[in-house]
């Protein structure tokens, strides 16, 4: 249940659309589940849950995963944005340009439809999809089930595409080493102000779709002022998905942070 709007996620169900799976049920892998505790007549005990208990266990099953992805050396990342920024065209553009120079693995993150996994298989990458159902954000027992699909020890890096929503999945850990922010032009420069809590646990912003500059108004030295004023060390690239300029700073950036994990 998500503690800002109520969502729940019972729903939530996988399409299996990975190329070279794993061994999905190996030692190495953490336990997704947390066992409820059962009254004396067997049924399962309720309780009403605050927002500090959703979220410590949370926390406990993403540090289940960030250790297993440090032990199997897998760099991860968990790209956010609102609907429509254009965090899938960055995806897919990443994976095509970087193609033989890394290998990757994609997590798709949707309340609904495998649309976004299907353009992800189309690169060629391993790719499983995880719809959300009511729910508004991949939780860390999502991620941790969906990973169990990859064969961890060829990886290098783990993307994993959050449900489009600028509130509720900066509260989620997954895992991930960083958090990689995603924001459009076209939805204006006070986004920073309006979404702080996700500008500030943000490691990385791109600012995408910077081709249509010139037919909006759009002040994009303000908004990486405001995101600054949020977060003073976030990393800003100004990319566009569409013609790849900017791109190749970002992927020395993810060059450099795999070394780096490694």
């Amino acid at each position: 249940m998500c503690t800002t709007c109520g969502c729940g996620a019972e729903d939530q169900h996988h399409h299996d659309l990975e190329q070279n799976p794993s061994d999905r049920h190996g030692d190495t892998h953490p336990h997704c589940h947390e066992h409820k505790d059962t009254s004396h007549d067997g049924a399962v005990a309720k309780r009403i849950s605050v927002e500090t208990e959703i979220l410590a266990k949370n926390n406990r099953l993403a540090a289940g995963n960030r250790a297993l992805f440090k032990q199997k050396g897998v760099f991860v990342l968990n790209l956010l944005s609102s609907p429509g920024s254009g965090k899938t065209t960055i995806l897919e553009r990443t994976l095509r340009d970087l193609q033989g120079k890394l290998n990757f693995a994609v997590i798709e993150g949707d309340q609904q439809t495998d649309n976004d996994a299907v353009r992800i298989a189309a690169t060629g990458v391993p790719v499983k999809q995880v719809n959300t159902g009511a729910g508004c954000h991949l939780d860390a027992q999502m991620v941790c089930h969906a990973a169990e699909n990859f064969d961890m020890e060829s990886l290098d890096l783990l993307l994993i595409e959050n449900v489009g929503n600028l509130v509720c999945p900066a509260s989620f850990d997954l895992g991930e080493n960083h958090k990689v922010l995603v924001l459009s032009v076209t939805e204006g420069e006070d986004k920073p102000l309006k979404y702080p809590n996700m500008f500030h646990n943000a490691e990385v912003l791109l600012l995408n779709k910077i081709d249509l500059l010139p037919y909006l108004d759009f002040d994009a030295g303000k908004c990486k002022a405001f995101a600054r004023r949020i977060n003073p060390g976030i990393t800003i690239f100004d990319v566009s998905s569409k013609t790849g300029e900017g791109m190749d700073a970002w992927y020395d950036w993810l060059a450099a942070a795999v070394r780096k994990n490694g």
